[in-house]
Parts: C-alpha cells; structure tokens; sequence
C-alpha cells in the first residue's frame, strides 16, 4: 500500500478521535492528536506550556481578532519578537504535519490538517459526526456530566474548533463538505462500522 494520511475533523462527542485511534491500530500506523503539540514543543525548543497558553488564549480572543496576512507557512526564527505568538506556533504545527505527511502513513486529528494538506494527492481527508442526542449520551457517559453541562461543552467546542478553522485557514467554514473527501454519521453506521468504512476506502484509494 501507498503512503498515506487520514484527516479526522470531528464534531464533540461524535466518537472521532475513538474513530482515528482505532483505525490507526487497525491499520498499525500511529494516530496524532496532542502529539503534535509535544512534537512541536521537541522541534522548537518552546514549552508545552506556551503552546497550550495559545491555544487558550485563541479561545478567548478568537472573536475580536481580525484574520492577519502574516503567511501560515513560515516558521519564525527563535531571535523574531513573534517567535511565540499564535501565527508562529500554528506554522511549527503546520511544518511538523507536512512532514508526517511526507515521510510516513498516519492519522491525523484536528490541528486544521486537512486544510494543511489539501494540495497532497496521499491525502484522505473526513469529517465525523453525529446528531445532537448520540453526542450528547456520549459526553454525558464519558464526562459523567448532566445533559445540561454536556450540551454546553457541545456548543463551546464545537464554536471554538469552528473559529480556530476559521482563523488558521484564512475564513473557510469548518463544515463545508467540499473541504472533505468524506462526511460520516458515527451514530448511523455506529463507530466500529466507520472504521470498517474507512478502512476499505482507504485499501481502495491508496493501493499499489
């Protein structure tokens, strides 16, 4: 088989990163959510500490912050007053992902990958979902949270993963369907068939 890459973008509570993990064992091939953040803090010598201080201050500020010009791509250098801003930690995420990409298959959840990727022909690219009441049991389970405080967490993630693709990608809608290759209903198919999905697009896609 080819080497390839899987973007998961998935809604809160729809299973998604379930969805990532258990097709990369399936599969044997690493499945990347937070490691990125790790990598990246590896690669650039900045704390995992700043790089989640960005992430939060992202979720404060996102709203009144105007989209820059300052080009996504292009990793500062350490002596650039910028050096840690959000722009810069989002361009060391991004490198890191180009590099996965380029040099082993993988699967890859949020961190606006598929946007990050969209020019790679070794790229398949999903959005995973569900309705409101499956992701709601889910959260309320997992979190042993009431309905109420689960459909709140429902709402802030799924506005913040919205604004911070709206942000990183230049103004794209995070649920545009022509950003993806493919849209799945977890609740539909249940988890474990989206994997059995996945998987057998992929061996079609990306065969020798």
């Amino acid at each position: 088989m080819k080497r390839f890459v899987v973007t998961i973008a998935r809604g809160f509570g729809s299973g998604g990163k379930y969805i990532g993990e258990k097709l990369g064992e399936r599969l044997g091939i690493p499945c990347y959510e937070k490691e990125i953040l790790t990598m990246a803090s590896e690669k650039s010598g900045i704390s995992m500490e700043i790089f989640a201080q960005s992430d939060e201050k992202l979720k404060r500020s996102l709203l009144v912050k105007e989209l820059t010009q300052i080009p996504r791509s292009k990793v500062l250098s350490p002596q650039d007053k910028a050096f840690t801003s959000d722009n810069n930690l989002f361009a060391i995420q991004t490198e890191i992902i180009q590099t996965l990409a380029d040099t082993q298959s993988c699967i890859i959840v949020g961190k606006c990958a598929d946007y990050i990727l969209r020019n790679s022909n070794n790229v398949l690219s999903v959005y995973i979902d569900a309705p409101r009441r499956a992701c709601l049991n889910s959260i309320m389970s997992k979190m042993s949270v009431s309905e109420k405080e689960a459909n709140k967490l429902i709402e802030k993630t799924d506005k913040y993963r919205a604004d911070y693709y709206k942000y990183y990608t230049g103004g794209r809608d995070w649920l545009n369907p022509t950003n993806y290759h493919l849209f799945l209903n977890s609740d539909k198919f249940g988890r474990d068939a989206c994997v059995d999905i996945l998987e057998s697009i992929i061996e079609y896609k990306f065969a020798d």
